[in-house]
């Protein structure tokens, strides 16, 4: 699967025009809703880059995942929910802004790699080591995000919410890590792309396109049920991002339902 060649374009030429000037690596934040076509769009401009002489490479949110273990203590200490990867507070948020912090110092260093099969981080040894970047492409769904009003937070939006946190506990705990260390990672971004869905309903839909390439490369899926409930618990930051974030992002994508790019903003 090939990134439109429009917004290719287009976010090309906006990392090419604030590359000018600009001492030192450059981040650029890339965000959606599952099966947005972050990845694809990531690797497309990757290889734009490159092939214009750009020293780049790509890091995914979700290969900060924190390991099996440090989310299971997390779902013995704050809430059950956090076993599960995906939402704020489930990142190692300090290892990316140490990755950040080498690159900015111009060291070499080695770019985390989570494995989604195994449900743990690569082994160090295997991360790939990279120096001398000029531009980062840091892409993920709440890439960007910022903490919800408290208010918001009052009334759940899923059934998992309603019957899985119903006293909130969860759903406040992920918005204070929002609200704290991902805005030091978020603040590290020099420009934001936001690649914006029609609406939420329409990401379970994505979601089983994915899972259908995945099947395709010989590898393990969720079902249909499965998927319904693992949305969920990336429903509320997601809603809250397509309202928000347009406002705020350098460039935006509106998507149709069948992710063709209807404008960029």
């Amino acid at each position: 699967m090939s990134p439109d060649p429009d917004l290719l374009a287009a976010v090309a030429a906006l990392v090419e025009r604030r590359l000018e000037g600009h001492h030192g690596l450059f981040v650029l934040g890339i965000s959606g809703s599952q099966g947005s076509g972050k990845s694809t769009l990531a690797r497309g401009l990757l290889s734009l880059l490159r092939d214009r002489g750009v020293a780049a490479e790509v890091l995914s949110i979700d290969d900060l995942y924190l390991s099996q273990a440090e989310r299971q203590r997390l779902a013995a200490e704050v809430h059950p929910l956090l076993a599960t990867r995906g939402v704020p507070g489930t990142h190692d948020v300090e290892l990316g802004l140490a990755v950040l912090a080498a690159l900015d110092a111009g060291q070499a260093v080695r770019l985390p790699r989570f494995d989604k099969a195994s449900d743990d981080p690569v082994d160090r040894a295997d991360w790939p080591e990279v120096s001398g970047l000029r531009a980062l492409i840091f892409e993920g769904w709440c890439i960007g995000a910022r903490a919800q009003p408290e208010a918001s937070l009052a009334d759940p939006v899923n059934r998992l919410e309603a019957e899985e946190d119903a006293a909130g506990v969860w759903r406040r705990w992920v918005n204070t890590q929002l609200a704290g260390p991902y805005q030091r990672l978020f603040g590290r971004i020099d420009a934001q792309v936001f690649l914006a869905a029609p609406g939420f309903e329409i990401v379970r839909d994505w979601r089983v396109q994915q899972e259908r390439d995945i099947a395709g490369q010989g590898s393990a899926v969720m079902d249909e049920a499965g998927i319904a409930r693992f949305i969920q618990f990336y429903q509320r930051i997601t809603q809250w991002m397509i309202e928000d974030l347009p406002t705020r992002a350098d460039l935006v994508a509106r998507l149709d339902e069948g992710r063709q790019v209807l404008r960029i903003d």
